[in-house]
Order: structure tokens, then C-alpha cells, then sequence
């Protein structure tokens, strides 16, 4: 591949731009929706966690409880929305109708919802509760006392499942083949990488201009800066559906883009259903694997999160405050990711499927253990010398290993990992790609956050706080890592071996209502 883009291209331009003149009308538009849809998911994200950590009688505590009772069942419930409009409807109007519910929720929740925080939140009841419940469970009460902000966090969530992984890039699977893939893809992510630091910027932005303008005539920065983020998340969603629009119309019925494009314009008239999707993820090896993949990440990722963001929120207890570091960490997360995803460019082409998908577990180990290692030594001598020798104190020096830890982790997700994740669904036929991919991104990441968040659950209720957990934790984070690698080792021989014979995995329900996988010569 490597040597057909150096001819094709140049050196230079095989490894930094590997896009035709001609194909700029079919790339530009889709990472321009790509770098709109994650500006909104990566603002979203520090919104979420400053607004429910910081809430009354609230704290890191509160997100496995999320992540397992509401977050969860959301999920599934979003799944079978999916499923059903699927089934009734054409894929753009799908995309619009998803995003019109999302852009919607968001504009209630600041005008309406948030200012009104206080009369509808059960304060009484849930002084009650906590009362009758242990410590363990303060994390459980805590998102129903403020269960506005619990459904704010639940549809920040669900757009970086439902809106960027689901419908982007399971639209950008069912139109670009895989030789196009390769050349799109990693530049694609760069494109997120760089909507990263233009929203970690915006949030850092917002949150100073908040605690300046409002805090000197007494109102609440916080609800400014919440009513500003939502009007730029309004605002993005809006341009993504006016580029997705002029990208039907214009690219997809054009036969100059013949070559790069499999789109089908027939729907399918096999429906789908829940059910249906985990029958087909069950019955293939190839999709387990993914699963896998997908799930052990997302474990991995909320147990180093939750530590994290508990010893965050002792340096920084006020919302604004949380929202601004949260927005420079994502900065720095992007421009890790885009240092990362230029040397993605070249080994994506340069090796195997397997040796990129191994880089991702590989970093998070590394950076995993470094972390876990800081936090148990803390407060000894070490830990204590270390932090006057560098002029701090050991809990700032604890945050900021957290910080450089999760920046690398999560760069190294949004590029490498997503672009070997993507790419190992092409070899599957255009109903798999639609059906694993849905229960996979749209239900199995969610299982790997409720899959740590039950661990962290059960930790509390013998521990009673976060950082009495940590030892425990860190072990069980070597023990998915390990499954991780063992997952991607078979996976990618599976891959080499469609890719080396030009084979596709279809997998078809038989008349015995059972779910069998076969392979063919793709066409």
C-alpha cells in the first residue's frame, strides 16, 4: 500500500496528503461535518463532567452510578430509536432527525431547565435518602437530587455514541471503500483532533470571560457559560446538516466519484431490530473481536477518568473553575492527538493492522502505571520530596500525572485507535457494517463505561470513597489491558486474511431464525 501511494503521490504527499485535486469536493465536506461534530462532542464533554462533579453534595463519585442506571438504559433506548428509523427511513434523514432531537434538548436545557435548577431539583427527598443509605452509595443519590444536569450529562454523552461514531462514521463505512479509506481516514481524525483545540480553547474562553463579566455584578458565571455553549453547539449542529445536505445532492449520485465511493442509493428491506444486532454480534468471531476491543477500551479509559477527576475536583470545587481546566486538558488532548495522528498517517500505510492496533493498550499501559504508581506513593516521603523539589504539592503533582495520562490515552484514541477500529469493519458486508456497528459503537462502548462503572460501584460500597480504591483499581487495569492485546492478536489475522483475498463477511440469519457468518469475494 505504501509503495502504491509513493508512486501515486510523491513521498511527501503519500504520507502527509494523500488526496486527489479531484476528490477535494468529496474529502473537504466530510471532515468538515467530522470537525464540527467533534467540536460539539469535545465542548460538551468538559460541560458534562464540571457540571455534575461540582453539584451540590455531589462529586467524582457520582459517574459510575450514571454510567450504569441512566447513561445505559439511554443508550439502549437510543439504539432501538436508531434501529427504528432505520427501518422507516433513508440514512440522511435519519442523521437530520437524530441531530434535530440532540440540538433541541440542549437549547431547553439552558433556557429552561437550568434556571429553573432549583425548584426542580429534590433537595428534601434526597437529604432523606442520605440518611438511610451508606457512603458508598452517595454517588446514587447525588444524580437524583440533581437530575437535570444527570440528563444533560447523559445527552452530552450520547452524541459522541449516537451522532460521531454511529451515524458519521458508519455513513463514511458505507460510502468509502477501503483503499480510500486508508488515504481519508487518518486525515479525517486530524480534522477532530483539530476541533479538540479549538473547543478546549473555546471552553478555557468562556469560563475566564464568565468568572469576569458575571461574578463582579453578582449573577452566576456558570449559567453563562452554559447558555454560550449550548448556542455554539446549536450553531455547529446546524452547519453539519447544511454540509451533509449539499454532500447528498452534489457527491453521491456523481459518477466522477465512481471509484471511491460503494454507496448503495437502494434501501435495504431487511429490518432491523435490538435483538437482532446482538444475534448478529454473537454469531461472528470477526465482531466479537471488535466488540472486545471497543469494550476493554472503554473500561480502561473510566477507570483512570473517574481517579482522575476525584482529584481534580480538590483543586478546582467551583464549576466555572472545573470547566476551564477541563477545556485546557481537551486543547492538549488534540494537540497530543494531531502529533500523534501525523506519525498515524504514515504507519497505517507503512504496517500491519495489527502493530498500529497495538499501539493504543500499549500507551495506556504505560501511562496507566505511571499514574496509579504517583497516586499510591503520594503522600510518602517520596512523594512528598518530589513535590518541594518541584516547587508544588503532591496532590497538583497527582493531577497533572493524571492530566499528561489521560491527553496521551485519549490522543492516541481519537487517531489511531478510531482509524484501525473503522477499518476493520470494511470487510463486512453493507448489512453486517450496519448492524454490528450499531450494537458495537451504539450499545458495546456503553457496556465497557457501565462494565468499569459496576466495578467502581461495587469498590465504593466496601471503601466508602475513590481514592481508598485506587490499588485495586490499578491491578484490575492490567488485567484488561492484557485482554485488549490478546483480542487485537487474533483480530488482526482475521483482518489480514479478508484484505489479502479481497473477501467480505456477510453474515445472514438462516431459516432457523440463527445468525450464520460466511465469507465471499467482495465485488
Amino acid at each position: 500500500m505504501s509503495s502504491n501511494s509513493s508512486q501515486e503521490f510523491g513521498r511527501f504527499r503519500s504520507w502527509f496528503c494523500p488526496v486527489h485535486k479531484s476528490e477535494l469536493k468529496l474529502f473537504l465536506p466530510l471532515i468538515l461535518i467530522f470537525f464540527f461534530i467533534c467540536f460539539n462532542y469535545n465542548i460538551l464533554r468538559a460541560a458534562k463532567d464540571s457540571l455534575v462533579i461540582t453539584a451540590p453534595s455531589s462529586g467524582a463519585e457520582i459517574i459510575p452510578f450514571m454510567k450504569v442506571w441512566v447513561v445505559l438504559p439511554m443508550a439502549l433506548l437510543m439504539t432501538i430509536l436508531f434501529t427504528r428509523l432505520a427501518n422507516r427511513y433513508t440514512t440522511e434523514k435519519v442523521f437530520y432527525i437524530m441531530m434535530t432531537l440532540f440540538l433541541g434538548f440542549f437549547m431547553v436545557f439552558s433556557f429552561i431547565l437550568f434556571p429553573l435548577r432549583d425548584a426542580l431539583h429534590p433537595h428534601a427527598f434526597a437529604d432523606r435518602l442520605e440518611g438511610y443509605f451508606p457512603l458508598g452509595l452517595k454517588g446514587f443519590v447525588a444524580l437524583i437530587r440533581n437530575w437535570t444536569y444527570t440528563t444533560f450529562y447523559v445527552m452530552a454523552e450520547l452524541w459522541g455514541t449516537t451522532i460521531m461514531t454511529v451515524l458519521f462514521w458508519g455513513f463514511a463505512n458505507e460510502i468509502l471503500n477501503v483503499k480510500t479509506a486508508k488515504r481519508f481516514y487518518v486525515l479525517i481524525l486530524i480534522g477532530g483532533n483539530l476541533s479538540a483545540i479549538c473547543a478546549g480553547g473555546a471552553a478555557t474562553i468562556i469560563s475566564n470571560m464568565a468568572g469576569k463579566w458575571m461574578a463582579t455584578n453578582g449573577n452566576d458565571p456558570w449559567q453563562y457559560s452554559l447558555l454560550i455553549i449550548s448556542c455554539i453547539v446549536v450553531v455547529g449542529g446546524v452547519i453539519v446538516m447544511g454540509i451533509f445536505r449539499w454532500f447528498h445532492k452534489n457527491i453521491l449520485k456523481n459518477p466522477a466519484y465512481r471509484q471511491q465511493l460503494t454507496y448503495e442509493t437502494e434501501k435495504s428491506n431487511e429490518k432491523m431490530s435490538l435483538r437482532k444486532n446482538f444475534k448478529y454480534l454473537a454469531s461472528s468471531k470477526y465482531l466479537l473481536c471488535i466488540a472486545t476491543i471497543v469494550l476493554t477500551y472503554n473500561i480502561c479509559i473510566n477507570l483512570t477518568e473517574v481517579t482522575w477527576k476525584d482529584q481534580l475536583l480538590h483543586i478546582h470545587p467551583q464549576p466555572n473553575d472545573f470547566n476551564g481546566y477541563m477545556g485546557r486538558v481537551t486543547m492538549w488532548v488534540g494537540i497530543a492527538a494531531t502529533m500523534i495522528a501525523i506519525a498515524t498517517s504514515v504507519m497505517i500505510r507503512k504496517f500491519s493492522w495489527t502493530i498500529n492496533a497495538m499501539v493504543p493498550p500499549a500507551l495506556l499501559l504505560i501511562t496507566g502505571v505511571g499514574f496509579f504508581s504517583f497516586l499510591l506513593m503520594k503522600d510518602t516521603s517520596v512523594g512528598i520530596a518530589l513535590g518541594a523539589f518541584m516547587g508544588s504539592t503532591p496532590l497538583v503533582l497527582g493531577v497533572l500525572f493524571g492530566s499528561v495520562q489521560q491527553c496521551i490515552s485519549r490522543a492516541s484514541k481519537y487517531t489511531i485507535f478510531d482509524a484501525t477500529k473503522e477499518l476493520a469493519f470494511i470487510p463486512l458486508s453493507r448489512e453486517s457494517k450496519l448492524k454490528g456497528k450499531a450494537a458495537i459503537d451504539g450499545v458495546g462502548s456503553r457496556l465497557g463505561k457501565s462494565g468499569s462503572a459496576l466495578i467502581y460501584q461495587a469498590l465504593l460500597m466496601f471503601f466508602g470513597t475513590v481514592s481508598a480504591t485506587i490499588p485495586f483499581v490499578g491491578v484490575i487495569l492490567l488485567v484488561v489491558i492484557a485482554a485488549w492485546m490478546v483480542a487485537v492478536h487474533y483480530l488482526g489475522k482475521q483482518f489480514q486474511s479478508l484484505v489479502a483475498h479481497n473477501e467480505t463477511i456477510n453474515i445472514k440469519e438462516t431459516a432457523a431464525g440463527t445468525a450464520e457468518e460466511s465469507r465471499e469475494i467482495a465485488t
